[in-house]
């Protein structure tokens, strides 16, 4: 009888301290690049855990609403895929297009970077043209080239294809390539890299820039073409020094086990 009652003792204490473990169990929430969330978060998330004990919850809203989110208090930690004054200003961005003044930005923003990334231009599997310089994609996108003609292609128009304003992808190329030129006011604008690469698809006179990364990962019916190199680097931001679990995904995926998971 004692006996079982010390086993039924031990049971009870036993699923007591493994619902204590569950419930204790870290978990971070990620705001941001979509670019991130694809490229490591997301492929690394289950071995990050099984290595580290850390869950992550990844919202791909893009950059600027990621570091909003983190200037607003709403996660300890934004993914960006800008450099670190580019990931403030397409916060800023986001605020100007939602009618609101600019955001205080707080001291002590730190950047942690994982890996670095390639922007390509996208156009139709069966537009003809292989390569272009950044002058030529810089005049392509403003509108100031309106046919494909003008550039070696066919006879047809030119349909610009780009993200929303908080994205890094759109911000770093406009930055790079088109000297922060306006995109055509004719311009498409989508929410995430995944419907500009659905309409570049779509649309055979279409053309866009994503992560490589990204386009690697479902191509669809686009091909890249040919450019000098347009990069920039993936990170995690963090307000002063990152909290212990967020130190843990930082250290995971810049460790040799960790760089397994990022995507080329």
């Amino acid at each position: 009888m004692k006996k079982r009652m010390l086993m039924g003792l031990v049971i009870s204490l036993s699923l007591i301290l493994a619902g204590a473990f569950t419930a204790g169990a870290a978990e971070v929430h990620l705001w941001g690049s979509t670019t991130c969330q694809k490229r490591f978060l997301e492929p690394g998330a289950k071995a990050l855990e099984e290595a580290t004990g850390v869950k992550i919850k990844v919202f791909g809203v893009g950059t600027g609403k990621g570091m909003l989110a983190l200037f607003e208090g709403k996660t300890n930690v934004a993914i960006s895929s800008n450099v670190l004054e580019g990931s403030v200003n397409s916060a800023q961005k986001v605020r100007k297009k939602e009618g609101q003044e600019p955001i205080d930005v707080p001291e002590g923003l730190q950047y942690h970077t994982i890996t670095e990334d390639i922007i390509v231009p996208i156009v139709h599997k069966d537009n003809p043209v292989d390569s272009l310089t950044w002058e030529q994609l810089a005049k392509l996108n403003t509108g100031e080239i309106t046919n494909w003609k003008e550039v070696g292609g066919p006879d047809m128009p030119v349909q610009v294809i780009t993200s929303h304003a908080g994205s890094s992808t759109k911000a770093v190329f406009q930055k790079m390539v088109m000297n922060k030129a306006a995109y055509s006011p004719d311009a498409e604008l989508v929410k995430s890299t995944r419907l500009e690469l659905n309409l570049v698809s779509k649309n055979k006179g279409g053309v866009g820039a994503v992560s490589k990364g990204f386009f690697n990962l479902n191509p669809g019916n686009t091909k890249t073409v040919a450019t000098k190199k347009i990069s920039r680097p993936l990170g995690l931001i963090t307000i002063g020094d990152p909290d212990p679990d967020v130190q843990k995904v930082i250290d995971f995926f810049r460790s040799a086990e960790g760089k397994k998971y990022i995507l080329e």
